[in-house]
């Protein structure tokens, strides 16, 4: 992500470096979208959250509301940092000869231009009173100009690498600089050395936010990290939020400083209570995005999803939210083929099993330790298969009376159990997993168990996130964890294809329901279709995040993705085939 920034309603926009505008409710669901380029390096989003401007070797002004471009400027040398005034009139460009150019945010004419370094610009910030602007350069200074006149006020000698973010606190009587040396400065005007450092980071700090209303200041980094300080002259630290999977790049305060959304590499948002650092919104940060798709005779669809803080189970037609969403963390999430049963793994020791008649009283499996990992069920319904990654153990249940039917020791020889699921004659399980210790040289193992005998049939060695039966029972795929979708023949007990392709770690596998397709999801925000009999790659499809979690709907029409950022996608295959 390349900017946060929330609306007057509480709301929040983003914009990512592929320039996909994107506006979300408070509780993480996309309320709008837009594509808008992919040409421009920076992007800046005015305080009332209506403008946005970006940069290239042009300046471009953007409305949020409806992703229109408004005008282009410039074309004098390449934008290295944005800014806008507080009240959103004036917004500032610096650029690599180091000036910085204000222009009118309505008219887009420009209005005064300063040479503020002698090497690129590498951040601005106006005061809140917008009489005084900040400026930092790539030769480590900090500067501080009267907006007025032009005229340099200050200049602070202390960083000894970049200077990538500055902000000013709310009554504007304090500098805050974030560099690349690990710390952050808190400068005064009229004292040249800093009054503080803000030195609790491990590594580059990379983004600077200060409550607009209190005190509060955030500060990231790129060890994935943001910090919030309660006061930043003495240094004293509040709550330090984890749950990004890279660098953080981009924060930003609501306006009564409550919340605080942090953005970074890896394309997420979260969202934050700034008291008690208690994560709000965003991707669920103890499992990956797991989805299920349930039917009815009618042939309505809902879709369930453990992407954010709760579990979310949704009618795909409205786009209603049915029960017994919110119902709780879950780490995982399964359907059975006729539609009556719902099982959310949760990330304590239960499964909770819904009737489709009676969602509002779950049945409650327990596992021996937390959380449940994978979730699956016979073709009947009759059977839940639930594992949980800690301790190797694959139990059964019976669906109707909730007794445990088998349970499986060391299911999945010697690995964790990432993934499980039952063969479609219902006389089989396949349990996937890593060997993290590389027993054997191996890197871990698929198995095959016949549950009438309680034996286990067949072992590949190999270690996989996910795994896949087609219809016909015949193919497992696995996500393996060489970044290769495997495949294995069950009736020859051989490996018939190793489709190479991903970028990054495969998340997910998914047979279309006739059998005939292979669809493979990764960290590398790519959907790639192969055909099952050639092993032939026939589609690639990039996305705006990571793809954690694969499902078709029973005939075979939509393709739902859950995504790394919460958002699932409903995409119709056939026309993803014709692409």
């Amino acid at each position: 992500m390349a900017a946060v920034r929330f609306a007057a309603d509480g709301t929040l926009y983003s914009v990512d470096e592929s320039g996909i505008l994107q506006h979300w409710s408070i509780d993480g669901r996309m309320l709008a979208r837009h594509y808008l380029s992919d040409l421009e390096t920076l992007w800046c989003f005015s305080p009332s959250g209506t403008v946005l401007i970006s940069g290239n070797d042009d300046l471009l002004f953007w409305d949020v509301k409806t992703g229109v471009l408004r005008n282009r400027v410039g074309r004098s040398s390449w934008v290295t940092a944005l800014a806008f005034s507080p009240n959103g009139g004036i917004a500032a460009s610096g650029h690599d000869d180091g000036k910085v150019r204000f222009w009118d945010t309505d008219t887009h004419a420009l209005r005064a231009e300063i040479s503020a370094h002698p090497t690129p610009v590498s951040a601005i910030a106006f005061s809140p009173d917008g009489d005084h602007v900040a400026t930092a350069g790539e030769d480590r200074t900090v500067r501080v100009w009267d907006r007025n006149t032009g005229a340099k006020v200050e200049e602070f000698l202390s960083h000894t690498d970049r200077i990538p973010a500055l902000a000013w606190n709310a009554e504007g009587t304090l500098l805050i600089s974030a560099g690349w040396d690990t710390s952050a400065r808190v400068w005064k005007l009229g004292d040249r050395d800093p009054l503080m450092l803000l030195n609790s980071h491990a590594d580059q700090v990379m983004a600077l936010a200060a409550s607009p209303t209190s005190s509060l200041l955030a500060t990231a980094d790129s060890d994935y990290e943001v910090h919030i300080w309660t006061d930043a002259i003495t240094a004293k630290l509040g709550p330090v939020l984890r749950g990004h999977a890279d660098e953080v790049r981009c924060l930003a305060f609501n306006a009564d400083g409550s919340r605080l959304a942090s953005a970074g590499a890896d394309r997420v948002i979260h969202v934050w209570d700034t008291a008690t650092g208690q994560l709000l919104a965003g991707p669920n940060p103890n499992a990956k995005h797991s989805l299920a798709v349930l039917t009815n005779n009618h042939g309505e669809l809902k879709l369930a999803s453990t992407g954010a803080q709760t579990f979310r189970l949704w009618d795909v037609k409205t786009g209603q939210e049915l029960p017994p969403s919110g119902d709780g963390p879950a780490f995982c999430v399964a359907a059975s083929r006729d539609g009556q049963w719902l099982a959310v793994g949760g990330t304590d020791h239960f499964t909770r099993l819904y009737d489709a008649a009676n969602p509002t009283a779950p049945r409650k499996f327990e596992a021996t330790k937390p959380p449940i990992g994978s979730l699956s069920f016979s073709p009947d319904g009759g059977t839940l298969a639930q594992t949980s990654p800690a301790d190797g153990l694959l139990w059964l249940w019976n669906t109707l009376t909730g007794e445990p039917r088998l349970i499986l020791i060391d299911a999945a020889d010697n690995c964790t159990l990432e993934s499980v699921v039952v063969h479609p004659d219902g006389q089989r399980i396949v349990v996937g997993g890593i060997d993290y210790l590389s027993t054997d040289n191996r890197t871990g193992a698929v198995c095959v168990w016949d549950l009438t005998t309680k034996l286990r049939e067949m072992v590949f060695d190999v270690g996989v996130y996910a795994v896949a039966i087609d219809s016909p029972g015949r193919y497992v795929a696995g996500a393996g964890i060489d970044d290769t979708v495997h495949v294995w023949d069950l009736q020859s007990q051989e490996s018939v294809f190793e489709l190479a392709g991903h970028q990054e770690r495969i998340n997910c596998v998914a047979f279309n329901p006739d059998g005939s397709y292979l669809v493979s999801g990764g960290d590398d925000m790519t959907v790639r279709i192969w055909d099952v009999l050639s092993g032939r790659l026939l589609m690639v499809r990039e996305f705006d995040s990571a793809v954690q979690s694969l499902a078709f709907s029973p005939d075979g029409r939509w393709l739902f993705t859950g995504n790394g950022n919460t958002t699932c996608y409903q995409l119709d295959f056939e026309k993803l085939l014709e692409e």
